[in-house]
Protein backbone atom coordinates (compact mmCIF):
# COMPACT_ATOMS: atom_id res chain seq x y z
CA UNK A 1 0.00 0.00 0.00
CA UNK A 2 1.64 3.61 -1.11
CA UNK A 3 0.03 6.36 0.98
CA UNK A 4 -0.16 9.93 0.03
CA UNK A 5 -1.37 12.38 2.30
CA UNK A 6 -2.27 16.05 1.46
CA UNK A 7 -4.03 19.15 2.85
CA UNK A 8 -1.78 20.49 5.46
CA UNK A 9 -0.83 24.54 5.99
CA UNK A 10 -0.80 27.25 7.89
CA UNK A 11 -3.99 28.21 9.70
CA UNK A 12 -5.16 30.81 12.14
CA UNK A 13 -6.37 29.57 15.36
CA UNK A 14 -10.30 28.77 15.07
CA UNK A 15 -9.74 27.62 11.57
CA UNK A 16 -10.36 24.48 9.25
CA UNK A 17 -8.51 22.14 7.09
CA UNK A 18 -9.31 18.85 5.72
CA UNK A 19 -6.37 16.47 4.78
CA UNK A 20 -6.93 13.78 2.72
CA UNK A 21 -4.76 10.39 2.22
CA UNK A 22 -4.86 8.28 -0.99
CA UNK A 23 -4.32 4.79 -1.07
CA UNK A 24 -2.53 2.63 -3.80
CA UNK A 25 -1.78 -0.80 -4.44
CA UNK A 26 -3.55 -3.03 -2.45
CA UNK A 27 -7.22 -3.13 -1.41
CA UNK A 28 -7.94 -0.11 0.89
CA UNK A 29 -10.98 -1.18 2.51
CA UNK A 30 -10.37 -3.93 5.44
CA UNK A 31 -7.14 -2.21 6.63
CA UNK A 32 -6.85 0.31 9.54
CA UNK A 33 -6.22 3.67 8.91
CA UNK A 34 -5.06 6.14 11.35
CA UNK A 35 -3.80 9.63 11.18
CA UNK A 36 -1.10 10.49 13.44
CA UNK A 37 0.82 13.72 14.77
CA UNK A 38 3.88 14.30 15.82
CA UNK A 39 4.93 18.11 17.36
CA UNK A 40 8.86 18.97 17.47
CA UNK A 41 10.45 17.02 20.07
CA UNK A 42 7.75 14.59 21.06
CA UNK A 43 6.82 11.34 20.15
CA UNK A 44 4.39 10.40 17.13
CA UNK A 45 0.85 9.81 18.33
CA UNK A 46 -2.65 9.23 16.99
CA UNK A 47 -5.05 11.72 16.64
CA UNK A 48 -7.51 9.34 14.68
CA UNK A 49 -8.20 5.81 13.88
CA UNK A 50 -10.36 3.67 11.76
CA UNK A 51 -11.05 -0.08 12.33
CA UNK A 52 -12.44 -2.25 10.40
CA UNK A 53 -14.82 -4.81 11.58
CA UNK A 54 -16.27 -7.82 10.04
CA UNK A 55 -19.70 -6.74 9.57
CA UNK A 56 -18.20 -3.90 6.97
CA UNK A 57 -18.39 -1.37 9.49
CA UNK A 58 -16.06 0.79 11.37
CA UNK A 59 -15.11 1.78 14.91
CA UNK A 60 -13.84 5.30 15.37
CA UNK A 61 -11.39 6.58 17.40
CA UNK A 62 -10.28 9.61 18.81
CA UNK A 63 -7.60 10.89 21.21
CA UNK A 64 -9.22 13.44 23.68
CA UNK A 65 -7.51 16.31 22.80
CA UNK A 66 -9.50 16.24 19.41
CA UNK A 67 -12.76 15.23 20.16
CA UNK A 68 -15.61 17.33 18.66
CA UNK A 69 -13.35 18.87 16.43
CA UNK A 70 -11.69 16.71 14.48
CA UNK A 71 -13.94 14.27 12.53
CA UNK A 72 -12.20 11.15 10.32
CA UNK A 73 -14.01 9.40 7.51
CA UNK A 74 -12.89 7.09 4.69
CA UNK A 75 -14.26 6.85 0.95
CA UNK A 76 -13.74 3.25 -0.41
CA UNK A 77 -14.70 3.88 -3.51
CA UNK A 78 -11.73 6.48 -4.27
CA UNK A 79 -8.81 4.75 -1.95
CA UNK A 80 -8.97 7.70 0.24
CA UNK A 81 -9.33 8.69 3.94
CA UNK A 82 -9.66 12.33 5.37
CA UNK A 83 -9.71 14.26 8.72
CA UNK A 84 -11.70 17.43 9.15
CA UNK A 85 -10.49 19.61 11.71
CA UNK A 86 -12.16 22.34 12.91
CA UNK A 87 -11.81 24.94 15.46
CA UNK A 88 -7.87 24.38 15.31
CA UNK A 89 -5.53 25.27 17.93
CA UNK A 90 -1.98 26.20 18.43
CA UNK A 91 -1.24 22.44 20.14
CA UNK A 92 -2.30 21.23 16.73
CA UNK A 93 0.55 22.22 15.51
CA UNK A 94 2.84 18.65 13.98
CA UNK A 95 3.42 17.38 11.00
CA UNK A 96 0.42 14.76 10.39
CA UNK A 97 1.01 11.47 8.87
CA UNK A 98 -1.57 8.58 7.28
CA UNK A 99 -1.06 5.13 8.15
CA UNK A 100 -2.59 1.96 7.39
CA UNK A 101 -2.15 -1.71 8.95
CA UNK A 102 -3.37 -4.62 10.55
CA UNK A 103 -2.36 -4.27 14.20
CA UNK A 104 -2.74 -2.34 16.63
CA UNK A 105 -5.24 0.96 16.27
CA UNK A 106 -3.56 3.41 18.78
CA UNK A 107 0.21 3.07 18.29
CA UNK A 108 2.51 3.42 15.12
CA UNK A 109 3.80 -0.33 15.78
CA UNK A 110 0.29 -1.57 14.35
CA UNK A 111 0.54 0.27 10.99
CA UNK A 112 3.02 -0.92 8.16
CA UNK A 113 2.43 1.49 5.65
CA UNK A 114 2.66 5.16 6.32
CA UNK A 115 2.48 8.40 4.39
CA UNK A 116 4.98 11.29 3.67
CA UNK A 117 3.20 13.51 6.50
CA UNK A 118 1.98 16.99 6.49
CA UNK A 119 2.64 19.80 8.39
CA UNK A 120 0.06 21.86 9.77
CA UNK A 121 1.06 24.88 11.32
CA UNK A 122 -1.64 26.54 13.60
CA UNK A 123 -1.03 30.65 14.55
CA UNK A 124 -2.11 31.83 17.57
Amino acid sequence: VQLQASGGGLVQAGGSLRLSCAASGRPFSTYNMGWFRQAPGKEREVVAALKWSASNTYYTYYTDSVKGRFTISRDNTKNTMYLQMNSLKPEDTAVYYCAAGLGSLYYPSGYDYWGQGTKITVSS
